[in-house]
């Protein structure tokens, strides 16, 4: 039903943009695709136009929700405390390859939350452990890399639970393609480098001013203040792979990201949107950081859930990823939650728990885990972004002469 509701040229351009935009694989690169059972229409789509710009070869990890439940359900904990062998050599095969990777999401949030969550935490460990070298792979940027999402019905239903089935999967395809800029009429490419030009103009403003810290308030209760890496760099839309390919890393993006110092976070932050971790929705959560480290933490719901992310490894207390959207964007405006990161994440100012990227420390893409750690980078098994923005967030970026300069005033960048 899904991709009935779309128009079929509507979704050719998309996958053009996904590929293209996206990933814009190299010529005899090999690609692979992460994708559910049910958007194999447009992984098909995918792979076709992949081909047509010259891949390799495309490989496709599909997977199936409802039969991952009836394994976490049925299967002893044992089961999902280690990887097979296989699956590692597997991602270590396709990082030799030098693969692009196009991970194509349509999960619907919250579909886990009657799995014990003790399986679902083993298995997230495990893998986080078996697949690091992936994992960097694709954080250091040494190749390229682009998530995108399509509709499914459990989802749709979440984000508009007053419409039909009909017509939930219709408005939330209308929601994803204005997000990523795609239309009837227009040119998404031409729409997503002019984009990316004006994220490239607030990255250079920000990294002329290297500030030392970001000092953040509103009226839910956050005052954070955020101490910035050594040697910082403010990144956001396209980025370069180690290959020389221009791609970008989410389609949508609004923002604008560095590295914070993992020692150097101090204060409260409070949640403005519920965050989806593993299946499970967390919402209206309070962390409270001392020396770059959660030291409490309290949510009205799921707040077990909350704790067992924080407490995955040691660096799942600290943050690796801080990020600058103004409430005047998009998503935002389009007033839709969508329970789904990629999507609420370019809708406000959020942090992540957990890894950092090395590309936000000059010259970080080359530098071992030691050199990364010595600048203030994070290490975790996790990145999990979870969204703090508000109307009335201010920001005033703190230089290392002690000067302080307005950077966001009333939600919005005023630098």
């Amino acid at each position: 039903m899904v991709f009935d509701l779309v128009d079929d040229k509507i979704l050719e351009k998309y996958a053009e943009l996904a590929v293209n935009v996206g990933i814009n694989i190299k010529k005899n690169q090999p690609v692979v695709m992460t994708a559910s059972l049910a958007s194999a229409k447009f992984a098909r789509l995918c792979a076709q136009k992949a081909y047509d710009k010259g891949a390799k070869f495309v490989h496709v990890l599909w997977h199936d929700d409802e039969m991952s439940k009836i394994n976490f359900i049925n299967a002893d904990i044992s089961n999902f405390e280690n990887i097979a062998q296989y699956k590692i050599d597997q991602y270590d095969y396709f990082i030799d390859e030098k693969v692009a990777r196009l991970n194509i999401i349509d999960d619907v949030p919250g579909y886990f939350a009657d799995v014990d969550s003790s399986k679902l935490a083993a298995n997230a460990k495990a893998a986080g452990q078996a697949f690091k070298r992936y994992r960097d792979y694709s954080m250091g940027n040494h190749g390229q890399w682009t998530i995108v999402a399509v509709p499914s019905v459990g989802w749709a239903n979440l984000v508009f639970p007053k419409l039909s089935d009909k017509e939930a999967v219709i408005k939330l395809w209308d929601a994803i393609l204005a997000a990523v800029r795609v239309g009837l009429d227009n040119d998404p490419a031409k729409e997503w480098n002019t984009h990316n030009e004006k994220l490239k103009q607030n990255n250079d403003i920000l990294n002329q001013h290297n500030f030392k810290s970001l000092h953040f308030t509103n009226s839910v209760g956050t005052d954070l203040t955020v101490g910035l890496a050594d040697n910082h760099r403010w990144a956001g839309g396209s980025e370069v792979a180690g290959n020389g390919q221009i791609f970008n890393p989410n389609l949508p993006t609004e923002e604008n990201f560095t590295m914070p110092h993992r020692d150097r976070v101090d204060g409260t932050v409070v949640s403005t949107k519920p965050l989806d971790y593993q299946g499970v929705l967390i919402d209206n959560f309070k962390l409270e950081f001392k020396d770059g480290k959660v030291i409490s933490a309290i949510a009205e719901k799921n707040e077990d859930k909350l704790i067992e992310l924080l407490d995955n490894d040691e660096g799942s207390r600290h943050i690796g990823e801080v990020a600058l959207l103004p409430h005047d964007s998009p998503i935002q405006n389009s007033d839709i939650l969508f329970y789904n990161t990629l999507f609420d994440e370019n809708a406000s100012c959020h942090l992540a728990l957990g890894n950092a990227y090395p590309m936000n420390i000059i010259g970080g893409v080359e530098m071992d885990e030691e050199q990364l750690k010595s600048k203030g980078y994070n290490s975790s098994l996790v990145h999990v972004d979870f969204m703090f923005g508000s109307a009335d967030m201010k920001i005033d970026g703190i230089k290392h002469d002690g000067s302080t300069i307005a950077v966001f005033r009333n939600g919005n960048f005023v630098i």
